[in-house]
């Protein structure tokens, strides 16, 4: 479960976080795996899968002595829930001037 108050657009601003997710869209990874993708310490990547488990976007499944990081759609949301707001503000607007434009062309 997410924390409320963690920021998930400050934990997407990390390119690396983003990577990870990348990552994750292709299958699931313990966490060796994905350090061996980057230049980093297994501690530091380690690091960065909690904060991305805290916020919501990944699940981490301990199979044996193994812990498996996949995609989980609670992050996500909360992204989708922001741009929709915008996407519904646009909308309107784009309307509204739909609307002021038929009616000019109406009364010429």
């Amino acid at each position: 479960m997410a924390i409320p108050n963690l920021d998930v657009f400050q934990v997407i601003a990390d390119p690396s976080r983003r990577e990870i997710l990348q990552l994750l869209t292709k299958d699931s990874y313990n966490i060796n795996s994905i350090s061996e993708n980057f230049e980093m310490s297994r501690p530091a990547v380690s690091k960065h899968i909690k904060i991305l488990q805290t916020a919501g976007f990944v699940t981490i499944n301990k199979v044996g002595r193994e812990h498996y990081c996949m995609l989980n759609q609670e992050g996500f949301d909360a992204i989708r829930n922001w741009i929709t707001h915008f996407d519904k503000f646009w909308n309107n607007k784009l309307k509204n001037l739909e609307t002021l434009l038929n009616s000019q062309k109406t009364n010429n």
